[in-house]
């Protein structure tokens, strides 16, 4: 994962007016983290560490190191005990060759596991994904240009393609007509691990942020992959003030994608009628789905 880069700029404001914060698609502003070549930190009202850049995952820093897994085939079993017959000679040649099988039974299940779990690090389950070269050429969303017509010319994008993983990111500013400037922006990342099974860090990042980052709402998200979860701020205040922040992180098998929304509100603003939390995060769901079915999922 490599720095992310400087966040869109935003729209020039008159000499006396506020400066208007980065738009950033994570809660909270960050500095660089582990999140991809283009990752940047969530947007919000305050500066945090440890969420990924605007694509980047969270990321847990501390955690203890996952229990180490228990080979089956050698935990005891109801296996018979062995004795002299009748309790005469002759036993010990005969309770040797029977312990010296079930010793070489043992030892063949323990390498035929070996050789499972070894195969199963080697096998990641990518769910017939593929990342493509350019992700804004892959990612839908046809349900924000309702909101949003004016299609960005130049959107911003990075690929990476590595034996560990393939990640592409994308970035994309919405205009509505009337506008000069961006009106919003929309991220979207993807990521195909393929070494390390990312499920355990992905549930215990997005369903437990609200956790650690106050003023934002979770919310899990059936229909949508293997698990999907919806991190939501509004701090808006009609059409003038405040900002809305929305993303949609989903996993599917070893595959992560998260699409996420922000827009900042002030007087100076050409847009007076923005779309609310519900409308975003529908379009959210609606294209998600079709941008996973897109990529091959």
């Amino acid at each position: 994962m490599s720095t992310p880069p400087q966040p869109p700029q935003q729209p020039e404001q008159p000499s006396d007016a506020p400066a208007q914060p980065s738009a950033y698609p994570y809660p909270h502003p960050q500095s660089p983290t582990p999140g991809g070549p283009l990752g940047f930190p969530p947007a919000a009202p305050a500066t945090q560490v440890g969420q990924p850049s605007v694509y980047a995952q969270p990321t847990l820093v501390g955690q203890p190191a996952p229990p180490q897994p228990v080979n089956p085939y050698l935990q005891q079993g109801p296996y018979p005990v062995v004795g002299p017959p009748g309790g005469g000679g002759g036993g010990g040649a005969g309770k040797a060759v029977l312990w010296g099988a079930v010793g070489a039974v043992l030892a063949s299940a323990a390498w035929a596991a070996g050789v499972f779990l070894i195969g199963a690090e080697d096998d990641p389950d990518l769910s017939g994904y593929s990342a493509p070269s350019n992700l804004c050429n892959s990612t839908d969303y046809s349900s924000f240009k309702e909101e949003y017509p004016d299609n960005d010319t130049s959107p911003t994008h990075n690929t990476l393609k590595d034996d560990a993983l393939d990640e592409g990111l994308c970035s994309i500013s919405l205009k509505k007509s009337t506008s000069s400037y961006a009106d919003a922006y929309l991220y979207s990342q993807l990521d195909l691990h393929k070494k390390t099974d990312p499920g355990p860090e992905f549930t215990a990042a997005w369903k437990n942020y609200a956790d650690s980052h106050t003023g934002y709402d979770v919310e899990a998200v059936t229909g949508i992959g293997d698990e999907a979860y919806l991190v939501s701020n509004d701090t808006t205040s009609g059409s003038s003030s405040g900002s809305l922040y929305a993303t949609l992180a989903v996993r599917d098998g070893w595959v992560t994608y998260t699409m996420s929304y922000s827009a900042y509100y002030s007087s100076y603003d050409d847009d007076t009628d923005p779309p609310t939390l519900e409308e975003v995060t529908g379009y959210l769901k609606t294209d998600t789905r079709t941008t996973l079915e897109d990529l091959g999922g």
